[in-house]
C-alpha cells in the first residue's frame, strides 16, 4: 500500500497547509491504488461522479458535496478525473494546533476521526460556492504572502472548518456545541494515539488523573456515547482496517491489540457486527460490505 507524506513544495506553497484546484495542473493525482497519507484532506466537490473507497466505506461521489479523509486512513479513487471540478484543502494537524494555539482543535471537528457517520456531506450549491471563494482567498495569501497574511488565513480557515462542523452536526443530528471543557477532546486524542494498548476506561482515567464518573459525563455530553462504547467503537474500527487492508491472520491481529486469545477477538467482533472477522474480510473482498 502506498503512503504519501506532505510535500509543502507542491504548487509553490511553503506551508503545512495548501489549497489545490483539481484543474490547476499541480502534482496531484486521484490514485486508484489504495494509499494513506500523513495529513488531513477535505475535498470540496463542485462536479464529480464515480466512487471513493475510504476505510470500509464505498462513498458514491456527487456534485455539491464534501469528503473528509483523516490522516493515515486508507483510500482509493475510482473516478474520471477529467470531469472532476472542485478544490482540495490539505493540512497537517500540527499546523492547525499551532495555528489556533489549541492542541485539541482537530479533535473538536466531528468529521475527522469519525467512525460512525458518513464521511461525505451533501451541501447546497450556494454554500459550496462560498467555501470555494474563501479557499481561493486562502490560496492567494499562501502563494503571495504579506505581513498580515497569517491573520487572514487563520480567520478564513477557522470560519470554513467550524462552519462545516455545524453543517455536519445538523445533517447527522449530532450535538453541535463545541464544549469549553477539554476533557472529552483530551480523551478523544488519547484514544486515537493509544487504542492499540489502552482499551479500558481505567487506562484513560489514570492517564488523565480524573474519576470515571467525570470522564464518562464529559464524553456523554460531547459525543452522546459512554466512554466504554467510544473505546469499543474505535477498537472495532482498527480491527476492521487490519482485516481489509492487511493479510494478517485473526490471531496476529488479536496479538497486536492484546487480546489474550484469537477467539476473544472473534467473540468481540461478532457481538458488534453480527459476523465473524473472516466473514467480514470475505464480504469486503467480494464487494458485499
Amino acid at each position: 500500500m502506498k503512503h504519501v507524506e506532505f510535500d509543502k513544495t507542491v504548487c509553490g506553497v511553503d506551508f503545512l497547509l495548501n489549497v489545490i484546484d483539481f484543474q490547476s495542473g499541480c502534482a496531484f493525482e486521484f490514485e486508484t491504488e489504495t494509499q494513506s497519507a500523513d495529513f488531513f484532506q477535505v475535498y470540496f466537490i463542485k462536479k464529480g461522479n464515480g466512487f471513493l473507497k475510504l476505510n470500509d466505506q464505498k462513498i458514491e461521489l456527487e456534485s455539491n458535496s464534501l469528503v473528509f479523509i483523516s490522516k493515515y486512513q486508507h483510500h482509493s479513487w475510482h473516478i474520471d478525473p477529467t470531469t472532476f471540478e472542485g478544490q482540495l484543502l490539505v493540512f497537517q494537524d500540527d499546523f492547525l494546533n499551532e495555528f489556533f494555539s489549541d492542541q485539541y482543535f482537530v479533535f473538536r471537528l466531528l468529521y475527522f476521526y469519525q467512525t460512525e457517520y458518513s464521511l461525505k456531506l451533501n451541501i447546497e450549491e450556494v454554500y459550496l460556492e462560498d467555501c470555494l471563494s474563501k479557499l481561493k482567498e486562502i490560496k492567494q495569501e499562501l502563494v503571495y504572502p504579506k505581513s498580515d497574511s497569517v491573520h487572514l488565513i487563520r480567520s478564513l480557515l477557522y470560519y470554513i472548518l467550524i462552519s462545516i462542523n455545524r453543517h455536519y452536526s445538523n445533517t447527522n443530528h449530532i450535538k453541535e456545541a463545541i464544549s469549553l471543557d477539554n476533557t472529552a477532546y483530551q480523551f478523544r486524542k488519547l484514544v486515537e494515539k493509544n487504542i492499540q494498548t489502552m482499551q479500558r476506561v481505567e487506562d484513560y482515567t489514570l492517564k488523565m488523573k480524573i474519576s470515571r464518573i467525570t470522564l464518562n459525563k464529559a464524553v456523554k455530553n460531547q459525543f452522546n456515547v459512554t466512554t466504554t462504547d467510544f473505546i469499543k467503537a474505535r477498537l472495532l474500527f482498527e480491527i476492521k482496517m487490519k482485516l481489509i487492508h492487511s493479510t494478517l491472520t485473526v490471531a496476529e491481529i488479536a496479538d497486536i491489540y492484546h487480546f489474550s486469545e484469537a477467539n476473544h477477538l472473534s467473540r468481540f467482533f461478532k457481538q458488534k457486527t453480527g459476523i465473524s472477522p473472516l466473514e467480514y474480510r470475505s464480504d469486503y473482498q467480494n464487494g458485499i460490505n
